[in-house]
């Protein structure tokens, strides 16, 4: 008995393992790192996600304080491109306090949707988009703005925001229920609409 409860437990894990969208030897891993994206579960929507990822927690305050997670709960798909909480020292001093603030709202919803593109799209399809537009792909957000995105020498996807800041995708094609979710390596800001 003891046996079969082993063996259940060794093939839950190498399930788990696969299941993150990447064949991994188990014996290879060694000491386990968590990553931005880990504990995901494919069919958990696009917030319910993001809140289990303590390295995305940034992010998922930013979603509820402008009131876009009914939006990323929706069907979809979506496509969303998750700054790491690291992400965010890049931004200028006190800028994330002041997105906080209720008369920053419209900035903050302004940023959080800027970060997100209708329609599923995994890395391929991103780089397929990139190859038709010979080298820059461009993506209309679900704040209206323009997200281009191209490869650099590296092999990296690379997104450029309307202001040229560039964000480089550290982990993709992370299922969700609704869409897809790319942890990204900085936030992205879209150029300040007149209204």
């Amino acid at each position: 008995m003891k046996k079969i409860m082993m063996l259940s437990v060794a093939l839950l894990c190498n399930s788990m393992l696969f299941a993150q969208g990447k064949a991994v030897n188990p014996k290879a891993i060694g000491q386990l790192k968590i990553t931005a994206g880990d504990g995901m579960l494919a069919g958990n929507d696009i917030v319910k996600n993001i809140a289990l990822s303590k390295e995305l927690s940034t992010f998922y305050n930013l979603i509820n304080e402008s009131n876009l997670a009914v939006t990323l709960q929706s069907r979809g798909p979506i496509t969303i491109f998750v700054p790491a909480n690291p992400s965010f020292q890049n931004l200028p001093k006190g800028k994330l306090d002041s997105l906080g603030k209720p008369t920053h709202l419209w900035e903050l919803t302004s940023i959080v949707s800027y970060h997100a593109i209708p329609g599923s799209l995994k890395a391929k399809d991103i780089e397929k988009e990139i190859n038709k537009g010979k080298g820059l792909a461009t993506f209309t957000t679900l704040s209206g703005n323009k997200l281009m995105a191209r490869i650099d020498a590296n092999r990296n996807i690379v997104l450029v925001d309307e202001n040229g800041g560039e964000s480089i995708i550290s982990r993709f094609d992370v299922e969700q229920s609704n869409g897809m979710l790319h942890v990204v390596n900085k936030v992205l800001i879209p150029k300040a609409k007149v209204i």
